[in-house]
């Protein structure tokens, strides 16, 4: 019995090439079909018609990659994808990966091996070269967290304006010595945070200094390390920005631990307008990210792409950023847009 390794080996391709071809994957050169199609032809090789029916059956699920479910935001993001998913006749598997790169390939493996019709990735652990290759199995799309060479729908905020505007404001407060508080290196939201962040103080004339810099910082008990460190400088920051709510509420908590005043000692600005920002003494100043539209619009994305199958292309999706100025960095809440 003539089998698809056979054809593999007869063409001089790898088997999941030429499963790709016998499925009708997008993304595969006319010269690795032909050979294909002429090694089944000399071998005789028919497809199994009623597997390939079981591999392109729809199981009405996606999944959602995010690097851990305990920060708000991603719990907020979640919770509004489910409400999306289910308008949409699809339920929602939740994946979480602890920013681990292998488990978020397992996560992936989801889509090849048919248990959903798509994922969004709210978190990237690998690169874009290693995730694509999964694009053979079913639709991606990137929330939240992206990668600008990825040519698939991104729904993402300008993150570079977000790190200005926060910054602007510290600066409009008088500040000149900002610390910069981040996640990980690796993180295209945190890099382009930081891009808004030095243009803001460049175009002030303030070079930053790299003692001011912090990162791997992702919890409210990673913020009290940061407040610590600070504390510890014999010419310590001002004023610091975060890219987390958390964060900055940690910040305050250690602030308070040793007896230091929020604002008129340190300001500390956060990101997400997360519940924790408006329930901590003083409330924190954030740059507000719109969840639940940025939410929807990932689900809606997918699904459509789920539905007219054909090949994913390079599409943008950029939703607004809103600076809310709270007691963190001055005496009374205001609201501005920038």
């Amino acid at each position: 019995m003539v089998t698809i390794d056979d054809v593999a080996e007869l063409a001089g391709l790898s088997k999941s090439t030429v499963s790709r071809v016998i499925n009708h994957y997008p993304h595969v050169s006319q010269e690795k079909k032909q050979k294909v199609f002429e090694a089944m032809e000399k071998l005789g090789y028919v497809p199994n018609s009623s597997a390939r029916s079981l591999r392109n059956k729809k199981t009405k699920m996606i999944a959602v990659i995010v690097p851990r479910l305990m920060n708000p935001f991603f719990g907020q993001l979640v919770e509004s994808m489910e409400v999306a998913a289910n308008q949409s006749g699809y339920q929602l598997l939740i994946c979480q990966t602890m920013y681990s790169q292998e488990t978020e390939l397992g996560h992936l493996e989801l889509l090849k091996t048919k248990q959903v019709d798509g994922i969004i990735m709210a978190s990237l652990e690998n690169d874009w070269s290693t995730i694509s290759e999964y694009l053979t199995y079913g639709p991606l799309i990137m929330c939240n967290e992206f990668d600008e060479s990825a040519d698939i729908p991104i729904i993402k905020l300008d993150q570079i304006h977000g790190g200005y505007m926060a910054t602007k404001h510290l600066l409009r407060q008088g500040h000149r010595k900002i610390a910069y508080c981040s996640g990980g290196y690796k993180s295209m939201v945190a890099n382009h945070r930081k891009l808004g962040f030095d243009k803001a103080l460049a175009e002030h004339g303030i070079p930053f200094q790299d003692a001011y810099g912090f990162y791997n910082a992702y919890t409210i008990e990673n913020g009290m390390e940061v407040f610590k460190q600070i504390h510890a400088m014999k010419d310590p920051p001002t004023a610091v920005f975060t890219g987390s709510d958390e964060v900055a509420a940690g910040i305050i908590a250690g602030a308070r631990e040793y007896g230091v005043t929020i604002p008129n000692e340190l300001s500390v600005i956060g990101f997400d307008n997360q519940v924790i920002s408006k329930i901590t003494e003083p409330k924190i100043s954030t740059v507000e990210q719109p969840i639940e539209q940025m939410a929807q619009k990932a689900v809606h994305v997918l699904v459509d792409k789920i539905n007219d199958q054909k090949p994913l292309i390079r599409e943008r999706y950029e939703l607004p950023l809103e600076l809310i100025i709270r007691e963190s960095t001055v005496g009374g809440p205001l609201r501005a847009v920038e």
